[in-house]
């Protein structure tokens, strides 16, 4: 199961979450064995983000993923989501940030795998 946290500097409308939901639930899947369906994703937003001590407009993305996925994927899935936030948000692709955290083990549905 994904998770996905996306911060960002404003506070975001739903209609503006169920968006970019959906957006990414549809880029999940460029990484393989990873789908919407089992995606949980997380916005929180009217963070203060500062770049060399200036107050900017920007985003913190972070991404786990249980079981390690190979880099091409990442890569292809991390600059769609940049573009996707760029376009919807209006942040400058060089303000943004993303991490990935690949897991070996993973709480769910009661027990660990």
């Amino acid at each position: 199961m994904p998770y996905i946290a996306i911060n960002t500097t404003e506070k975001l409308p739903v209609s503006k979450q169920e968006l970019i939901k959906s957006e990414i639930g549809r880029l999940i899947s460029i990484i393989p064995t990873k789908t919407e369906g089992g995606l949980l994703v997380d916005f929180s937003g009217d963070h203060s983000f500062y770049r060399a001590g200036t107050l900017v407009k920007g985003a913190y993305i972070e991404v786990r993923l249980y079981r390690p996925s190979d880099f091409e994927s990442k890569k292809k899935f991390t600059e769609e989501v940049f573009s996707l936030l760029s376009r919807e948000l209006g942040i400058e692709k060089d303000l943004m940030y993303l991490n990935i955290i690949e897991l070996e083990n993973w709480g769910g549905g009661g027990t660990l795998r």
